[in-house]
């Protein structure tokens, strides 16, 4: 079998790839939460966002990962149905 090319520490294509999922979604929800109109609010939920990514940046486990993207890509949906009701 070949040496690997990669310096020790290097992620691979599906932890690169799962990372930008993660980092996709942080934005997403940092964009999301500017629309809230209250500023303490918005300041609670960024410190709330903040605090779950930083909770969770030492996740490795494959599955678990794929959970926490989809829970908050589930809460993140539901913040900004609740935006579109709120302006309605």
């Amino acid at each position: 079998m070949a040496a690997s090319r990669l310096p020790p520490g290097a992620l691979s294509l599906k932890q690169f790839l799962r990372r930008q999922q993660v980092l996709q979604l942080y934005r997403k929800i940092l964009r999301a939460i500017r629309e809230v109109p209250a500023e303490a609010d918005r300041r609670y939920l960024k410190d709330w966002a903040r605090e779950e990514f930083r909770r969770n940046k030492d996740a490795t486990e494959e599955d678990a990962i794929r959970m926490m993207i989809t829970q908050g890509n589930m809460q993140l949906q539901e913040l900004q149905r609740t935006l579109r009701l709120a302006k309605s």
